[in-house]
């Protein structure tokens, strides 16, 4: 059977979200859906919360689980829903659960988040880490441009989040958006050195053109577009999300430590976009 696309769910309107949205992939992709809601008692105090039936935080899930339950089931009847509750610390299970899932989709701020945050700590952390892809969904998001967008760079770390993309627009009967932005380079110690704009703007199109070459052969049924912007990647990112059903970035974060592993410009537009964000990263 196809590895399961896991969700993590405590509840919140963006974890219902979540369901909704990994419910729809789950259908495309011929995957069963595994509900997971994490319970942590370590954040409240063992002693004043002590686990096993009937305690507050279980019964929080098991409602939170059965909620998730039923908006999937409600939204897509034909995918197989399994449910589970772990104990442990919700980032790391989440994590952890990357090696037997196909993806992880979560909501983008949970129940526990600040207001006015727009991306949670756990979300972050997932998508820093997790060996998977990493879906994180707003509440309020539609499928309704038939476009997916991808950032594109030089790097090989890019080739895995085109690689989803591609999958996601042939599963979707959609077009492909790739963009790459780009800067002129700053020298410091020689600020008079001069461009030709113009001509670099045709060598970055090049270069992208013969990036996504091996995609075009592979999938030639999905439309592609190739838009080349002068600019910073996160405002070229979040301005093409305006437009997009999904947004696929990879990472080059390298950091040992918190959201450092998902690199700048992928953490920056989980924050400013305006559909779902997958982040998609080599295997290990």
């Amino acid at each position: 059977m196809a590895d399961p696309i896991i969700v993590g769910t405590d509840g919140s309107a963006a974890a219902t979200a979540a369901t909704e949205w990994a419910a729809d992939d789950a259908a495309r992709k011929g995957c069963p859906l595994r509900l997971v809601s994490v319970v942590d008692h370590w954040a409240y105090g063992i002693p004043k919360f002590p686990a096993g039936a009937g305690d507050p935080l279980t019964v929080h899930a098991e409602r939170a689980l059965a909620a998730a339950e039923a908006a999937a089931r409600g939204r897509r009847p034909e995918v197989p829903v399994s449910a589970e509750i772990v104990e442990g610390i919700p980032a790391k299970i989440l994590r952890d659960k990357a090696g037997e899932a196909a993806e992880i989709v979560v909501g983008s701020r949970g129940l526990g988040g600040f207001a006015g945050v727009v991306v949670g700590s756990v979300s972050t952390h997932v998508a820093g880490h997790a060996s998977c892809p990493v879906v994180v969904v707003r509440p309020g998001w539609r499928d309704a441009h038939g476009e997916i967008v991808v950032g594109v760079d030089y790097s090989p770390e890019c080739e895995p989040a085109i690689a989803y993309a591609f999958e996601q627009a042939r599963l979707r009967g959609c077009g492909v958006r790739a963009v790459y932005a780009w800067q002129l380079p700053v020298h410091t110690l020689a600020p008079e050195i001069s461009y030709d704009v113009e001509e670099l703007h045709e060598t970055q199109r090049r270069a992208v053109s013969e990036k996504l070459a091996p995609w075009r052969r592979d999938e030639p049924g999905v439309p592609v577009r190739e838009e080349v912007v002068f600019g910073h990647p996160v405002e070229a990112l979040t301005e093409a999300s305006e437009r997009a059903d999904l947004l696929v970035v990879g990472s080059h974060g390298r950091g040992a430590l918190g959201s450092v592993m998902l690199g700048s410009v992928s953490r920056a537009v989980l924050h400013h976009a305006h559909c779902p964000v997958a982040v998609v990263r080599p295997r290990r």
